[in-house]
């Protein structure tokens, strides 16, 4: 995975095409769940860049809603929103999408820890 932008509670990750997260060896799509860590993984990143969240998180739930098969050997680029922060829990919403960025991936909604502020 490689970070492409982070900030302001927005991360962009991009995870390139690799043969070993493939999880039909006849269709060449990679598996739900290396799309699933990229989704999570943008989402934490949103929530940690959110000037009112704190320097660390632990997710706490994630929904993902598959769309459609990632297009084999295309990159997949997850986009995360931290869009709400409370004493305790961030939320977040997450696209992820291939070359073709008109029809997603997948989507995700999430919550996220908020560390609590020490004194």
């Amino acid at each position: 995975m490689r970070i492409v932008e982070i900030g302001d509670g927005t991360a962009v990750i991009e995870m390139p095409y690799d043969p070993v997260l493939i999880g039909d060896p006849v269709t060449k799509v990679l598996h739900g769940g290396a799309v699933s860590a990229l989704m999570d993984t943008a989402s934490g990143a949103s929530v940690v860049s959110h000037p009112s969240a704190g320097v660390g998180t632990a997710t706490l739930g994630l929904r993902i809603d598959y769309m459609r098969p990632a297009t084999p050997g295309q990159a997949i680029t997850a986009t995360a929103e931290c869009y709400h922060v409370t004493r305790t829990v961030a939320f977040v919403r997450a696209t992820a999408c291939d070359a073709d960025t008109e029809r997603p991936v997948a989507t995700a909604t999430g919550t996220f820890t908020v560390p609590k502020a020490t004194k």
